[in-house]
C-alpha cells in the first residue's frame, strides 16, 4: 500500500511540473515574441505600465508567503492560524485579479485597446501576457479553495501534505511568473 501511494505522489508531482514546464515555454514564447515585435516601427516606448500592477505584485508576493506560512502551521498543529493565513492567501489572489483589472481600465482611459484603432502592438502584447497570466491564476484560486475545504475536512496532516504540497508549489510557481512578467513588461519597453 504504500508503494502504491508513492507512486502516485510522484505520478502528481510529475503531473503538476510537466505543466509547469509547458508555462513556461508558453509564456517563454509570448515574451521573445515580445521582444521580436519590439523592432517594429510603430512599437511605443514612452508608455509606462499603470502603477496598480505593482500594487497587485506586492498583493501576490504577500500571498505567497501566507501560504507558506499556512502549511508551517499546520505541519505545527495550529489549525485555526492556519486557516487564517489561508483565507488571507485567497483575499489576496482576488485581490491581485481585482487591481490586475484595475490596471486594464487605467490602459483603456489611457486611449488604448487590445485591438482596433485605439490599439498598439505594445499594449496589444501587455493584455495578452496579463490575460493569459490571470487565466492561470484563476487555475490558481481554484487550487486554493480546494485546499482550504479540504483543510476544513481535516483532510491535511503532517504526514499527509501531498495535495497542500502541490497546491503551495502551484501557487508559488504563479507568483514567480508574475514577478517575472511584470518586471520583463515594466524594463523592457
Amino acid at each position: 500500500m504504500g508503494i502504491d501511494n508513492t507512486s502516485k505522489a510522484r505520478a502528481r508531482k510529475m503531473m503538476l511540473w510537466f505543466g509547469i514546464i509547458s508555462m513556461v515555454m508558453m509564456f517563454a514564447g509570448l515574451t521573445s515574441s515580445y521582444v521580436v515585435s519590439k523592432t517594429r516601427p510603430d512599437w511605443l516606448t514612452d508608455y509606462d505600465l499603470p502603477s496598480v500592477f505593482l500594487y497587485s505584485t506586492i498583493a501576490i508576493v504577500i500571498s505567497s508567503f501566507t501560504f507558506h506560512f499556512a502549511k508551517k502551521q499546520i505541519l505545527s498543529g495550529n489549525r485555526q492560524a492556519a486557516n487564517l493565513l489561508m483565507i488571507i492567501t485567497f483575499i489576496l489572489g482576488s485581490l491581485f485579479v481585482i487591481m490586475q483589472f484595475m490596471g486594464f481600465d487605467e490602459i483603456i482611459k489611457d486611449g488604448f485597446r487590445f485591438t482596433g484603432g485605439a490599439s498598439n502592438v505594445r499594449v496589444s502584447f501587455v493584455y495578452i501576457i496579463i490575460v493569459t497570466h490571470l487565466v492561470h491564476l484563476f487555475a490558481g484560486l481554484i487550487v486554493l479553495l480546494v485546499v482550504i475545504y479540504n483543510h476544513f475536512r481535516k483532510k491535511y496532516s503532517k504526514g499527509n501534505m501531498l495535495g497542500f504540497s502541490l497546491g503551495l508549489t502551484f501557487w508559488h510557481f504563479v507568483d514567480i511568473l508574475w514577478i517575472y512578467l511584470f518586471l520583463f513588461l515594466y524594463f523592457f519597453k
